[in-house]
């Protein structure tokens, strides 16, 4: 049976920086609260013409370079999104013709902030049964274009940016060794935005309402995210047959410094395994699993052999873990 594997990464991060100083200008906030409750210093915001499929087009060229693959040899793009340039086409199709991979299939996925977990998970199916040999799987938010910057709740957490990896069946880099995904969507109206869809169409009261931006029950949120996070984790590892001391990193949904910090105590693991962006970028939703760990492989050793466990859990609600694989070289 053909192995999934991620050949390559690459990421997109706007260079338009919103510090905490800079919110407390916008909204009755300070930086030593945002720090102290989040983790988050600063978050990366796209220009105007800087929409969702833009950013993942970055991205996506950045990994086909990375990768040594030209467009043309990609089957399939998925895009995991909340934040689709339109309600139709798909940006991934918008990605599709931006790459000029005139071979390839397109679609959007929306899971929230787990669409990278999800998109991973798609992608194994695909590769191991045989259908497609390589996969772009594009995860890209734009979240400044859906949040109200005059809800301090909401607008201290979000930051804009995209991450690409190129899939195959072939190749040295980390095998997709299995996923656990779940939801629970009797939970939806914790964390979701109104307006916009076909329930509640935009209208002169929705946008009044400001009904089009993220509303979040924070308290809520918390408390799901640890306890789904770790029990998926805990399920990979059992599929796996592998303890949690084998693990040698965890890159967690990149959304707060406390329920990272709280899911390392629930898993037994030193926090010092635990990869960390969310200071530097705020919740980039899909894309967050996928930038930090791009980021890690910049900044650590990852030898092979290594285990890395991937988990995130978003709007749905939404979760999912992965575990990855350091491939042996062919040296």
């Amino acid at each position: 049976m053909p192995t999934a594997i991620i050949n390559s990464l690459g990421t997109y991060l706007p260079k338009k920086i919103l510090t905490n100083f800079d919110l407390e200008k916008m909204v009755d906030t300070t930086d030593s609260w945002i720090k102290e409750r989040t983790g988050i210093e600063e978050r990366r915001i796209a220009d105007d013409e800087e929409t969702t499929s833009i950013l993942g087009f970055k991205a996506a060229s950045a990994a086909l370079q990375n990768g040594n693959c030209s467009p043309d040899k990609i089957e399939l793009i998925i895009l995991a999104t909340t934040t689709s340039d339109y309600p139709m086409p798909s940006s991934a199709a918008l990605i599709q013709a931006m790459l000029k991979a005139t071979n390839a299939g397109a679609f959007d996925i929306q899971a929230a902030c787990s669409g990278f977990i999800y998109g991973l998970t798609l992608a194994k199916a695909y590769i191991e049964a045989n259908i497609y040999k390589k996969i772009l799987l594009v995860a890209s938010d734009k979240l400044s274009s859906v949040i109200n910057y005059e809800d301090r709740n909401t607008c201290i957490l979000f930051g804009d940016g995209a991450v690409a990896a190129l899939i195959s069946n072939e190749g040295e880099g980390l095998e997709i060794k299995t996923s656990n995904l779940g939801a629970e969507g009797i939970y939806s109206q914790h964390l979701l935005i109104p307006a916009g869809g076909s329930k509640k169409p935009a209208s002169e009261d929705t946008v009044k309402d400001k009904l089009h931006s993220v509303k979040m029950e924070g308290k809520e949120v918390f408390k799901h995210a640890i306890r789904r996070m770790a029990k998926s984790s805990l399920e990979c590892l059992e599929k796996l047959n592998i303890q949690v001391k084998d693990i040698n990193w965890v890159i967690p949904h990149q959304a707060n410094f406390r329920i990272m910090e709280t899911l390392a105590k629930q898993l037994e693991i030193p926090f010092s395994k635990v990869f960390r962006t969310v200071h530097k970028y705020g919740n980039t939703s899909a894309a967050s699993v996928g930038i930090a760990l791009s980021e890690l492989f910049e900044s650590q050793e990852v030898k092979p052999k290594d285990h890395l466990l991937l988990t995130a859990f978003g709007s749905g609600f939404t979760w999912g873990s992965v575990i990855l694989k350091k491939t042996e070289t062919n040296d």
